[in-house]
């Protein structure tokens, strides 16, 4: 049986300097909005923090933040499984903080579908999301944005801009996500601009299962990145 998808992401309010995204060292971040794309929903589900008139916020407060966990763990129960490109090395780590439901967020993390977790689970490399959709004539996002932009804009006051980013973030996710596991195969475009691929017979994995993998060979790598980087915050091994 299909799984009944809800796919997740939100957007950090302060703005990390530099190109690589080293975000750590500059928690807590904040958020300034989040969505959700319901599989059989018409539209994404979006939040942003509000003030008393209801017009955005810089981040979400710690009590929208809990709602906001809250609204996904009612989803989990009403049958959705939470999709996401790189939720359990993000999203997820951030919303525990913001939110202070660590093991709420622990939770809907283990059990939910990363499609990068299981990618690089698989390869030992990540994927961006973009190349995924590119491969799959998926549109992709809007030219000139980025997740790196979105903090300054929203700081800017440009807050319809980045709430359609992230709202073109979930609907990229779950049509990357039904595209593939239709096809039972998972493609992106590789740095070199070929098409590469990985078997999905199984269909995605959650994060449990993925981390189950046999770590793959990564001896040609310069660095290769442990997935201890992805999992640290939830302390398994």
């Amino acid at each position: 049986m299909p799984r009944k998808y809800l796919a997740f992401d939100l957007e950090t309010s302060k703005d990390v300097p530099g190109e690589d995204f080293n975000w750590k060292p500059h928690r807590p971040l904040g958020i300034s909005c989040a969505a959700a794309f319901p599989v059989d929903a018409k539209k994404p589900i979006l939040w942003h923090g509000k003030n008393a008139n209801g017009d955005p916020t810089e981040r979400m407060s710690k009590a929208e933040a809990r709602r906001l966990v809250q609204e996904l763990l009612r989803y989990v129960a009403n049958g959705y499984t939470v999709l996401t490109w790189n939720g359990l090395g993000f999203d997820f780590d951030i919303l525990a903080e913001e939110s202070a439901t660590r093991d709420e967020c622990k939770e809907l993390a283990l059990n939910h579908v990363d499609m990068m977790f299981h990618v690089f689970c698989d390869r030992g490399f990540p994927v961006a999301l973009d190349k995924a959709a590119q491969a799959l004539a998926i549109p992709g996002k809007p030219p000139g944005m980025s997740g790196l932009l979105a903090p300054q804009l929203w700081a800017q006051g440009r807050y319809r801009d980045v709430l359609d980013y992230v709202a073109q973030d979930v609907r990229i996710a779950l049509q990357v996500a039904l595209k593939c596991e239709e096809r039972r195969r998972f493609e992106w475009i590789t740095r070199k601009g070929t098409t590469s691929s990985i078997n999905l017979a199984r269909g995605w994995l959650i994060v449990r299962e993925a981390f189950r993998l046999p770590e793959p060979d990564t001896s040609w790598m310069d660095s290769p990145i442990p997935r201890r980087d992805f999992t640290q915050w939830l302390d398994i091994e």
